[in-house]
């Protein structure tokens, strides 16, 4: 089977791919020096501006978007490497790479306040954006990670960074972007999600480009959440309550170093916004209000 049926085949309904384009729609916004972003956008009000996942991207925020549209203006990224977003330079990038072209991105789209929203990978890029001296910290009203992926970055992480890289890199050479996607997708979902959660997650990893995820494993290996925290402004911290990617133990370590408690999602695995979608963006619509 090629890999345009095997996408076919995990995808969502033809009805849920329109609504998508419909509801959430994706465009290029060019950001300097030749370089573009893919976001997609729907709502207004004030900004959230939402960061996926390693083994995602920007549609995956659409039901939390909807949910939102009437009292914001939810704007999600591809991160460079993702969609049709131009990666960054470096083949072995950092965060900082990834938020200064977050900061082009804002720039174009005229955002001088926002929440920011950080999942898993996109913690890493959130909390380097929001440190205290950043160049973008002024224009961040509060931070919110959900599911914060710690990176493996520091000195006693030297061992688990050689093993996750070796894993990740063995999973994209054995398998390919459309295979991992098959195989591995579930893992993002506890095992009560919907259909229809599935289909979402994988149609959205079986998308990735291969440049771009190895430019992120990069950044995952190399990445150290912690060292940015506690972020210039307020944050709240979330994770669903049966995520076994980056689990609610190693969560609560991440919202201990930003002297905040912990917030669980019931019922959720990584994957919380597409698999809990109300339930996060009540915590996005509180990020909002306060």
């Amino acid at each position: 089977m090629s890999d345009t049926a095997v996408i076919d085949a995990l995808s969502p309904p033809p009805s849920e791919l329109n609504r998508l384009d419909a509801r959430f729609p994706a465009r290029r916004v060019p950001v300097g020096d030749g370089a573009v972003v893919s976001v997609r956008e729907c709502g207004t009000g004030p900004a959230l501006v939402c960061l996926h996942g390693i083994g995602s991207g920007a549609a995956s925020w659409l039901d939390t978007a909807s949910l939102l549209a009437p009292r914001a203006r939810l704007i999600a990224w591809d991160a460079p490497g993702y969609g049709e977003s131009t990666p960054v330079a470096p083949a072995v990038p950092t965060a900082a790479d990834y938020a200064a072209r977050l900061h082009g991105l804002l720039d174009a789209l005229e955002i001088e306040s926002c929440v920011l929203v950080g999942h898993s990978l996109g913690a890493l890029t959130a909390a380097s954006a929001a440190r205290a001296g950043s160049a973008l910290a002024a224009r961040i009203r509060r931070l919110v990670l959900i599911s914060p992926a710690a990176g493996y970055g520091t000195p006693g992480r030297a061992d688990a960074r050689e093993r996750v890289h070796g894993e990740r890199m063995g999973t994209l050479a054995q398998f390919g972007i459309v295979g991992m996607a098959a195989k591995r997708s579930g893992r993002l979902l506890s095992d009560n999600a919907s259909e229809l959660a599935r289909q979402w997650v994988r149609w959205n990893m079986s998308r990735l480009n291969d440049a771009g995820y190895r430019q992120a494993v990069e950044l995952l290996c190399g990445g150290d959440l912690l060292a940015d925290l506690p972020p210039a402004m307020p944050v709240r911290v979330a994770c669903g309550a049966l995520d076994v990617v980056t689990s609610p133990a190693g969560c609560a370590e991440v919202a201990q170093k930003c002297g905040v408690s912990l917030e669980l999602i019931e019922g959720a695995g990584h994957a919380s916004y597409v698999e809990q979608p109300a339930a996060v963006a009540a915590i996005l619509r509180d990020a909002l209000s306060a």
